[in-house]
């Protein structure tokens, strides 16, 4: 099951709240959830997001997906969650660029070296050619 974790609305008409919810993404917007991380409430001034760190660290651990809302928010409240996560991100793109430089390498050797015994061999001019090469 891929999850993902997006916002959530509640509220009434022009007073909409939010929640930081973990999802199934084949789920509607405001459809069945997994856990709900936090809250989001635009029309507050101070205090106005909450979320819980700890479970937003195990979901993006077990490969939750955040979306581009949740990541802005989550982003205000605790950056060191999105450090964490793009770090890694790119230390797996780190690891299979350099499988795939490993990959094209290998080919390449065996085509670049060949052994001895494969090696060609030099073409030796008819003793007619070496006579008058001599004169």
């Amino acid at each position: 099951m891929a999850v993902k974790i997006r916002m959530r609305q509640q509220g009434r008409k022009n007073r909409q709240t939010f929640r930081l919810v973990v999802t199934d993404i084949r789920n509607p917007r405001d459809g069945k959830y997994v856990e709900t991380l936090g809250s989001y409430d635009p029309h507050r001034k101070e205090n106005n997001i909450t979320v819980n760190t700890e479970r937003l660290n195990y979901w993006l651990s077990k490969g939750a997906i955040l979306s581009e809302s949740a990541e802005r928010l989550v982003k205000g409240i605790a950056p060191e969650v999105i450090r964490q996560m793009k770090e890694k991100q790119n230390a797996k793109r780190v690891k299979l660029a350099v499988a795939r430089r490993k990959k094209k390498e290998k080919p390449a050797k065996k085509t670049a070296a060949p052994a001895a015994s494969e090696a060609p061999k030099k073409k030796r001019a008819p003793a007619a050619k070496k006579a008058k090469a001599q004169e």
